[in-house]
């Protein structure tokens, strides 16, 4: 009889059997392992301080280097693994350790990423006086603008450190701490409005910062600290804001920015959305979810659509949790950097510790 031996007849069904039962396993280990609302983790340690964050789709980060640290060799960053990144672009874009110039990278803070795949930052200059907005195109790592705000809307001695991008209008956002206002710029011509003078832009005095029971001085005073965190819906329509030392979250309608309205009329729109924690960060998704850095309490609160504000996450590594980022991805990206043990808040030495962080909670499906 030339038939083949049972054990041969048997082998397909082992086979198949077999990775049956290691991909039941292995979607068992999975699920067991999935991450679940307001887990924590630590995506980079970084030997310098993170400004603001951002994630790129592909899963790349981005930050810049908080310009109220020590001196450090890039102000623009990719992080490259759990301990490590690399000036981005490239290091001769930047200023580094050498004198600052017209044609680096001075100092900047807030930084995001468009839908076509455009990174932005906006360049405080501290050191130049002058506040720019610098744009690269992702996949090329090549520079794509460079707009230079003008004295009146962003004069001497400005704070410039938040903004949002509307690539579909091709507008920007931006807050200043310093002197307290809304900045909207128009990418394709440089054209921009300054929006000031309202209560809403303001600390209020009932929200104060106090960290690990102390109460948070900066440059020798109480903080009292203007409009900071910023966010934008995702048709691009609203505009969110809030003092960082204030418990109020408001918003107002963009185009009247982009159109030029007056201050009034602008500030006859603002609404108030919710309470927010005392916050250096804000992020919204597309499900109309309000994401907060809450720096008193270290961690992250949560703002529902319908205006209730919760606890997302509570953790003693987020040491001033900086800004917060949310895009397609189920993942909320943060940077954090002991910022209140910078000399600009102790008057003295830099009681910061490296490393700092840059760490993600997860959030759930965004709709965005």
């Amino acid at each position: 009889m030339n038939a083949l031996p049972f054990p041969a007849k048997r082998a397909p069904w082992r086979r198949w059997a077999r990775l049956t039962l290691l991909t039941i396993a292995a979607a068992v280990v999975q699920q067991a392992h999935a991450a679940k609302l307001g887990d924590v983790e630590v995506v980079a340690e970084l030997p310098i301080r993170p400004g603001n964050v951002t994630a790129a789709p592909s899963g790349r980060v981005f930050a810049t280097v908080h310009p109220l640290g020590a001196p450090a060799d890039a102000q623009l960053i990719e992080v490259t693994g759990p301990n490590s990144y690399k000036p981005w672009p490239s290091a001769e874009v930047q200023r580094g350790t050498r004198a600052a110039s017209d044609d680096r990278i001075d100092t900047p803070l807030g930084v995001a990423l468009d839908d076509r795949g455009r990174l932005w930052i906006v360049d405080m200059g501290l050191n130049l006086g002058k506040t720019r907005i610098w744009g690269f195109d992702v996949a090329q790592g090549k520079r794509t603008h460079l707009i230079e705000l003008p004295q009146d809307i962003a004069p001497k001695g400005s704070f410039v450190q938040d903004l949002v991008v509307d690539e579909r209008n091709g507008w920007i956002y931006l807050a200043d701490i310093a002197n307290p206002g809304l900045i909207a710029v128009e990418i394709s011509t440089g054209k921009a409005r300054r929006f000031s003078g309202h209560p809403s832009l303001l600390a209020e005095p009932e929200a104060t910062m106090v960290i690990g029971g102390k109460a948070i001085q900066f440059q020798g005073k109480p903080a009292r600290v203007g409009v900071n965190p910023i966010s934008l819906s995702t048709d691009d329509e609203t505009l969110f804001f809030g003092a960082m030392n204030g418990r109020t979250w408001y918003s107002v309608p963009a185009k009247l920015l982009r159109e030029g309205a007056s201050d009034a009329r602008i500030g006859e729109a603002i609404r108030r959305v919710g309470a927010k924690p005392v916050s250096d960060g804000a992020a919204t998704d597309g499900r109309g979810r309000h994401f907060f850095t809450n720096l008193n309490e270290g961690g992250i609160d949560q703002m529902n659509p319908d205006g209730r504000l919760a606890p997302l996450v509570r953790d003693p590594r987020m040491d001033w949790p900086d800004s917060v980022q949310v895009g397609k991805s189920p993942w909320l990206y943060v940077s954090v950097n002991q910022l209140h043990k910078t000399p600009a808040f102790t008057g003295g030495a830099d009681e910061g510790k490296p490393p700092y962080l840059v760490m993600r909670v997860y959030v759930g499906e965004t709709s965005r």
